[in-house]
């Protein structure tokens, strides 16, 4: 990992320009007593319209929503503005603004390769170690430029044994163990992940009932075969999948009913670092470098660099974590950001109660209670009010607004509606019967806001079995609701909230 890294920026150049106005925490220190503004009383006409709306909307469940100005934090609209909710991805914004603060926008991770040991005539009298960097973006192409590397520095053969360090941070069998196990968005996390800790496995009928299977760690141009993950068809119609630790390697089965004549599915892999060393070991043999059966180790040993790729920098992988909802790198930046913060957090608990801590001192949050870095985890509990708080404090720095997708504004049909008067660019967040969304607002005349609505339905969640939770029953129907209700409210806050902002203005 590189830990060269500018200095982290101070609490007061983070909050330059979003704290104008007493309704955010001052800036040497956080005041002993909230000053959290008051919200504005509505008036009779707008509160019936508002009450219509939501009875009209349909979800069931609770509803909590603010909108606020984004220049003074001063809330303008809400519904029970300090009712925690389940934020689900919307959890990813305050992760990259984590990461940015602790780490900055240039950083890079690296993966390198060491000689723990002489290297003599192409000759290394010792063990060659892969370590990982906590590279979120390494795919099958680094790796095999990492393998090119040795080739170019002249390693021709490896005497001693082919270790891989994967111990930056702490390695989990999945981010959260509630998830069914073939969901490829709950992988395993350490610190090296290849293509995601995602195995292809794909399918193809050949005769009868019989089945050529592969699985492998495809990326463009490369499609190394591995055995770190296996699969066996079998005559059953459900389940479609189960997983079994099968000591050395993933034994996954899939059933022959779920089958059509061909096709393909990307599987978490539980072993990422044996995954990334097996594929490595098949990069290299290609250039005529033989190494061992990979084995993990816990301590990094000292050696000689022989190679080393570095990630793109942090600010575009974190556009790529926002644009995608990636969870595997957010729980990576998040910890990697710990890592420097407060030293290797030894789960993902640990280290959101360090950006929780982060979150209150820079941003002016007061009760954020994030269990994880990519909203995976139910259990995070985050209040329309907290989060518009630190949408206000992160916008004078204007380094999340450009990371977060644009919303496609619509009318009442639910169609796209082009160059919209109203611009929102913003984080979605889904779980099953859990719908958020949070970002910035900026009016046609030009007034810029901050919001955050969240919508959950627990009792219904709390029914829902561990086998289910990847197409649960009335899910997408209560989520399509969810988010008609969001345009609404930011077609509301877009023109409603305006003729204040001229009032504002004069």
């Amino acid at each position: 990992m590189n830990e060269h890294r500018r200095p982290a920026l101070s609490r007061r150049a983070f909050l330059a320009g979003a704290l104008a106005s007493s309704a955010l925490p001052a800036v040497a220190e956080a005041p002993a007593v909230s000053l959290r503004p008051r919200l504005r009383p509505l008036k009779t006409a707008r509160a019936s319209g508002l009450d219509r709306m939501l009875r009209e909307a349909g979800v069931s469940g609770q509803v909590v929503f603010a909108v606020a100005d984004a220049k003074t934090g001063e809330v303008l609209e809400g519904r029970r503005t300090q009712v925690p909710l389940a934020p689900a991805s919307v959890t990813k914004a305050i992760t990259a603004l984590y990461a940015l603060d602790v780490l900055g926008p240039q950083h890079r991770f690296v993966t390198e390769v060491l000689a723990a040991g002489e290297v003599t005539d192409g000759v290394l009298e010792g063990d060659l170690v892969l370590v990982g960097g906590c590279d979120p973006t390494l795919d099958t192409r680094a790796l095999a430029a990492l393998a090119a590397q040795l080739k170019e520095a002249g390693l021709r053969e490896v005497r001693g044994r082919f270790l891989v360090y994967e111990n930056a941070l702490r390695p989990l069998r999945s981010i959260d163990p509630g998830q069914p196990d073939h969901v490829g968005y709950s992988p395993a996390v350490s610190g090296l992940a290849l293509n995601y800790n995602r195995v292809h496995f794909e399918w193809k009928r050949a005769e009868a009932r019989t089945y050529k299977v592969t699985m492998d760690a495809r990326t463009a141009g490369y499609r190394p075969e591995v055995t770190v993950a296996r699969m066996t068809v079998v005559d059953r119609s459900l389940p479609v999948y189960t997983y079994e630790d099968g000591g050395t390697h993933d034994q996954w089965t899939v059933a022959r009913g779920a089958l059509g004549a061909e096709g393909a599915r990307w599987l978490p892999v539980r072993r990422p670092g044996l995954y990334a060393g097996e594929v490595f070991a098949t990069l290299t043999r290609a250039h005529g470098i033989v190494l061992k059966t990979p084995a993990l180790i816990e301590a990094l040993p000292e050696g000689a660099r022989l190679g080393a790729v570095e990630s793109p920098a942090l600010r575009e992988i974190l556009h790529g974590m926002l644009k995608y909802s990636n969870n595997l790198t957010a729980e990576m930046v998040g910890q990697a950001a710990t890592r420097v913060r407060a030293g290797r957090p030894h789960t993902l608990a640990a280290s959101a109660r360090q950006m929780n801590l982060w979150a209150m001192e820079t941003l002016g949050m007061e009760s954020p209670a994030f269990v994880d870095h990519s909203g995976l985890g139910s259990a995070s509990r985050v209040s329309p009010q907290d989060m518009v708080r630190a949408l206000a404090a992160a916008h004078g720095d204007a380094r999340l607004r450009p990371l977060l997708k644009p919303v496609t504004m619509r009318d009442d049909q639910g169609r796209p509606v082009k160059d919209h008067a109203v611009k929102v660019q913003a984080k979605t967040g889904t779980l099953n019967f859990v719908s958020g969304l949070a970002g910035y607002i900026t009016a046609p005349g030009g007034r810029e806001m901050v919001f955050a609505i969240f919508s959950a339905d627990e009792d219904i969640r709390a029914t829902i079995t561990r086998a289910n939770r990847e197409r649960p029953q009335g899910a997408r129907p209560w989520a399509s609701r969810a988010r008609r209700l969001q345009r609404r409210l930011l077609t509301r806050w877009g023109t409603v909230l305006l003729p204040e902002a001229a009032a504002l203005k004069n």
